[in-house]
């Protein structure tokens, strides 16, 4: 008689091999896969395909056009230093411009700073909204329905050139990378027009991919800020279904200020925003840390 303890192994290798894995191939050489329970929705919108699955290590997965957007495990280190960093170092944000962001998560973070009278959120395509809503719910939490938000599906582009001079103080552009529906997002025009309608000591903010993958987004991408924002930085997170090691995230500022925040300082403004015990990754002092880059990230900044 088979061994009991072989034949379990025997039982849980046939289960993985006929489980259900949904691949993630943003690079041509290399990609990732997660284990899913089963698949939520698969759509295909005018803009992207759009797919929402519930994987046994992440929670919920939401793809747009095959690649990796948020997980509900992971989704707080991308969210919180997204929108978190640009604001405290701003110290006073009143106004925000979120570009992109359809699940919400963005939002969420911009609305618990006490100092934001109101967040433009500009989305082009509704349907991730709508599928956010109805599959992906704790993301986005209550941000939805407050009425700070100010929620509008259309074009980032076509806002960002109507919008009046110096009306926002950060802009967060949380974007897919620089190709199909998100590659108008990191062009010249439209880096000039935020330069335009950002306010004395604005900031943007931008995701820049995954340096050791993709040297040349954020290579580019801060040589085209470089021509209309004096500052220009970047910074890490560490995004587990990331894959590839840090992810940057591209920061203009016209001021130097909103670069060179002391720790001191960060903490006074994470108080008076109400931040305390609201994060899970972003601190004062990792908001410090996380501009110390090492020489293969460093050396793409301009």
């Amino acid at each position: 008689m088979e061994n009991c303890l072989i034949a379990l192994v025997r039982e849980k290798e046939n289960q993985v091999m006929t489980a259900k894995w949904v691949s993630e191939e943003l690079y041509e050489g290399w990609r990732q896969q997660f284990r899913i329970r089963k698949e939520l929705v698969h759509t295909k919108s005018p803009f992207q395909d759009i797919m929402v699955c519930e994987s046994e290590e992440f929670g919920r997965v939401l793809f747009l056009d095959g690649v990796v957007q948020i997980t509900e495990k992971d989704e707080f280190v991308y969210q919180e230093m997204l929108s978190h960093v640009p604001l405290i170092a701003h110290g006073k944000a009143e106004n925000v411009l979120i570009v992109g962001a359809g699940d919400g998560g963005v939002l969420r973070r911009v609305l618990q700073h006490s100092t934001v009278k109101k967040a433009d959120m500009v989305e082009i395509d509704g349907e991730v909204i709508e599928i956010s809503k109805k599959y992906l719910p704790t993301i986005a939490g209550q941000a939805w329905s407050d009425p700070r938000a100010n929620v509008i599906v259309g074009d980032g582009v076509a806002h960002v050139k109507q919008a009046g001079n110096g009306v926002y103080d950060v802009i967060i552009v949380d974007s897919t990378d620089p190709i199909g529906v998100g590659e108008v997002l990191f062009t010249d025009e439209f880096y000039e027009n935020c330069a335009r309608i950002l306010s004395e000591y604005g900031l943007i903010v931008n995701q820049c991919g995954v340096p050791f993958l993709q040297a040349d987004e954020l290579r580019e991408t801060s040589q085209r800020r470089k021509k209309f924002f004096p500052y220009v930085s970047a910074y890490c997170a560490a995004v587990p279904t990331y894959i590839g090691g840090f992810m940057t995230l591209g920061v203009a500022s016209k001021n130097p200020a909103g670069l060179e925040v002391s720790l001191q300082t960060l903490k006074e403004r994470a108080n008076q925003a109400g931040l305390e015990g609201k994060t899970r990754y972003w601190t004062p002092a990792l908001h410090r840390a996380a501009f110390v880059l090492p020489p293969y990230i460093a050396e793409q900044l301009p």
